[in-house]
C-alpha cells in the first residue's frame, strides 16, 4: 500500500537547498511565485498543507509560533545561532512542536533543524502568510508614515487604494500602518510590489540630487 503521508525532504542543489514535497496526490502550486532560500521552504511548506486540506491550521500554527517566538527573546537568540549543537536543535525542534498542533508545522521544524535554517523561521512565517493572503484573494498594502495615522486617515487612505488600479475587482484589501520617523513627513504606500513614495525623505534626497547636479 502506498503511503498516503507528506514529506518534506531537503534536496542539495548548486550547493544551495532547497525543499521539495511529496505526496501521493497531484502537485499543488502556490498562488504566487516567492524567491529566496525563505520562499523555497514557505513555498513547499503551502504545498504540503494544501494537499493535505490543512492549510487554515497551518496557518494558526505559524500565527501561535510567531507568537511565541516574538515574546521570547532568549528563543529568538537561539533560533538565530548557527552553531548549535544536533542534540541542542533536537530539544528546541521537540519543545517547538508541543505548541503547535499542525504535523506540517513540526515537519517544516525538524527539516530547518537539520539543514541548519531554524534561523529562517521568521522570514518563512512571513513568505507563508503572503501565500495566504494571495490564496484568499487578498491585496496587502502597507502605509509607511512618521507617526501614527488615526483611524479615519487611513479609512480615506484604504478607500482611494481600494479604488485604484492597484487592487482587482474581486479583492480583498488588506491596510497596515507601520511607522518609521526616518521618513520625516508624507507617506510611502506598498501595494503588493508597488511603491508610491511621497515622504519628505525622499523630496528632499530629490532636491540635494538636484542641487548637486547643478553645482
Amino acid at each position: 500500500m502506498i503511503p498516503t503521508r507528506i514529506i518534506l525532504r531537503a534536496v542539495p542543489v548548486s550547493g544551495r537547498t532547497f525543499m521539495r514535497t511529496y505526496a501521493t496526490a497531484a502537485s499543488t502550486t502556490p498562488p504566487v511565485q516567492l524567491f529566496g532560500v525563505d520562499g523555497t521552504y514557505a513555498s513547499a511548506l503551502y504545498s504540503a498543507a494544501a494537499k493535505s486540506s490543512s492549510l487554515d491550521d497551518t496557518s494558526k500554527a505559524l500565527t501561535s509560533l510567531k507568537t511565541l517566538v516574538e515574546k521570547d527573546a532568549d528563543l529568538s537568540e537561539i533560533l538565530a545561532n548557527p552553531a548549535l549543537s544536533a542534540s541542542d536543535k533536537k530539544i528546541v525542534v521537540e519543545t517547538l512542536s508541543k505548541s503547535v498542533s499542525a504535523p506540517t508545522v513540526a515537519n517544516l521544524l525538524a527539516v530547518l533543524a537539520e539543514n541548519n535554517r531554524l534561523g529562517l523561521l521568521s522570514e518563512i512565517i512571513e513568505k507563508f502568510g503572503t501565500l495566504m493572503s494571495a490564496y484568499k484573494g487578498e491585496v496587502e498594502a502597507t502605509i509607511t508614515s512618521a507617526t501614527p495615522l488615526d483611524s479615519k486617515v487611513l479609512s480615506r487612505i484604504e478607500s482611494a487604494i481600494a479604488k485604484s488600479q492597484f487592487v482587482g475587482n474581486g479583492k480583498k484589501l488588506k491596510v497596515s500602518n507601520k511607522v518609521n520617523p526616518d521618513i520625516l513627513g508624507g507617506l510611502i504606500v506598498e501595494v503588493g510590489d508597488r511603491t508610491v513614495d511621497l515622504s519628505m525623505s525622499s523630496k528632499i534626497s530629490r532636491l540635494n540630487a538636484l542641487i548637486n547636479e547643478a553645482v
